[in-house]
């Protein structure tokens, strides 16, 4: 795993609390209720601070960002 990909890891993992999404990066964030839409914001605002990537919460569709690769998917993107 990348630096990036491990500090994307962490912040998803800090940001809902729960350190299964390390291991499970195809897991449906909302599906699995491990994040909801205020979780959803605060995570894109931490990317932007942490990455300078912005993602507006409108740009996307749930179902583009809904798991840790997809994530790190749409941030390297930007990059």
């Amino acid at each position: 795993m990348s630096d990036l990909d491990e500090k994307i890891v962490e912040l998803v993992a800090d940001i809902s609390g729960e350190d299964e999404v390390a291991e499970e990066r195809d897991l449906d964030l909302f599906e699995e209720r491990i994040l909801d839409s205020m979780a959803a914001i605060e995570l894109l605002v931490a990317l932007k601070e942490e990455f300078g990537v912005s993602i507006a919460p409108t740009e996307l569709e749930r179902d583009e960002m809904n798991t840790v690769n997809k994530i790190i998917a749409r941030v390297k993107e930007r990059l």
